[in-house]
């Protein structure tokens, strides 16, 4: 800890990944739509574990609290839920993914500004392919990379579909190079 963290509350800055890295889900939409006919199902969530703080919980109050206010204009609606494993989730629903990518990302960004970026674990977008099939983008916050996520049944994947889904977006969207890092989210509630 340095001179001014201990100043400032001791409350420890990560270097997180670009932020655009985020955002580039909404150009890749695009193809996956097009060319793929993978869909949103309208339906995105951040994942991250809380802290029993005032000042924490003050902060994602205030953020939900303009996610509502926000979402009067944008038709954006949200819902929190919590986990098996204590995990907090913050459930946007908007058929406009762009809509979706800026409420995760203010999310994040407030999360990070107040000095609690390592909390952040993953943001999770729901798809659908022609077959309304399930499929997943996860963005894992602390490598700064998505994969895809396709469940096969309760606690199975879909492993060769994941890869198929690689093919088509990489290069649109920074995947993760290491496969094994492809942490599969079970009990999603989107």
């Amino acid at each position: 800890m340095g001179f001014l963290d201990s100043i400032l509350g001791g409350k420890k800055k990560l270097k997180g990944p670009a932020p655009d890295r985020l955002f580039a889900l909404s150009t890749a939409y695009v193809t996956l739509v097009t060319g793929h006919g993978i869909e949103t199902k309208g339906t995105a969530a951040i994942v991250f574990q809380p802290l029993a703080t005032a000042d924490f919980e003050s902060i994602v109050t205030e953020m939900e609290e303009i996610l509502r206010g926000t979402g009067e204009d944008t038709g954006t609606t949200i819902s929190t839920s919590e986990d098996s494993h204590g995990y907090r989730w913050i459930i946007l629903k908007d058929d406009d993914i762009e809509d979706l990518v800026v409420g995760v990302n203010a999310v994040s960004d407030a999360l990070m500004v107040g000095g609690y970026g390592d909390r952040v674990l993953a943001a999770v977008f729901a798809f659908k392919d022609s077959k309304g099939r399930p499929v997943y983008f996860i963005y894992n916050y602390k490598r700064g990379y998505w994969y895809p996520f396709v469940p096969a049944g309760q606690q199975a994947r879909d492993g060769e579909r994941e890869l198929q889904v690689k093919a088509i977006i990489d290069g649109e969207l920074p995947i993760e190079p290491e496969l094994e890092r492809w942490f599969p989210l079970w009990g999603i509630p989107i």
